[in-house]
C-alpha cells in the first residue's frame, strides 16, 4: 500500500470517528510530530560546541543536576 492510500485511508477512519478524546490524543500527536519535524531542520553545531555541550553535561551530572528517566517519563504520561 502506497504512502497516497494509506493517508486518505486514515482520513476516512479519521472522519468516521465519534470520540472526541480520540480526536484530542491524535491532534496532540500530530501537533507533536510537526513540532519535531520542525526542530530536525536546525544548523549543524560545531566541534567547539560540542565539546561544551559534553563538558557541561559531565559536570551537570558529577553535581547531580539531572533527572532520571523514570521522572522524565512520569512527567509526560
Amino acid at each position: 500500500m502506497n504512502l497516497e492510500t494509506r493517508k486518505i485511508e486514515f482520513v476516512q477512519a479519521f472522519l468516521k470517528l465519534q470520540s472526541e478524546e480520540v480526536i484530542s490524543r491524535l491532534e496532540k500527536l500530530l501537533h507533536k510530530e510537526q513540532s519535531a519535524s520542525d526542530e530536525n531542520l536546525f544548523a549543524p553545531m560545531t566541534i567547539e560546541e560540542f565539546n561544551r555541550r559534553i563538558d557541561k553535561s559531565d559536570s551537570d551530572f558529577r553535581n547531580n543536576r539531572f533527572k532520571s528517566s523514570s521522572e522524565l517519563l512520569s512527567k509526560y504520561e
